[in-house]
């Protein structure tokens, strides 16, 4: 959600991730998966 405002009312990403109360920190997050992590979902 806060990605789509961003780009499409061109507002910054602080003040999108402000609006939907959300941290700046959870926006940015990717998970890093490791080789470990499929070999356990195998």
């Amino acid at each position: 959600m806060a990605m789509n405002a961003a780009a499409l009312h061109g507002v910054s990403i602080a003040l999108a991730c402000r609006t939907f109360q959300i941290s700046e920190t959870c926006y940015r997050y990717s998970p890093v998966l490791s080789d470990e992590n499929a070999e356990i979902a195998d």
